[in-house]
């Protein structure tokens, strides 16, 4: 796939509304998909499990299924997943900031 600058590489893996969710949930532990719903509520089903095939495909999620009944399924970020430490520290650090600079303009 051919790309005109680099960070539309980055945004074809992490981009869209979920994805950079699901892996910050993941950088604190494994998780079950149930325990990810919980995690986040406004996701569908349907998405989550979506999203967690892309970041699979692109190598970013590893998913193991452990021979049980029912199944257990738990996502862990891959190493090449926490190749993307960094970035997703940045943005929850930005997002922090701009939470803050946000209540303090309503504040006024």
């Amino acid at each position: 796939m051919g790309y005109n600058i680099p960070v539309e590489a980055t945004l074809d893996v992490i981009g869209g509304k979920w994805k950079v969710v699901i892996m910050c949930h993941l950088i604190k532990g494994e998780k079950r998909t149930s325990e990810l719903k919980k995690l986040m509520p406004g996701i569908t089903q349907k998405m989550l499990t979506q999203q967690l095939r892309e970041l699979e495909a692109d190598g970013v999620v590893n998913r193991t299924v452990f021979d049980q009944v029912p199944p257990k399924v738990i996502y862990s970020l891959t190493e090449y997943g926490w190749s993307l430490r960094p970035i997703l520290d940045a943005m929850c650090n930005w997002g922090e900031g701009h939470i803050q600079l946000k209540s303090k303009e309503m504040a006024n």
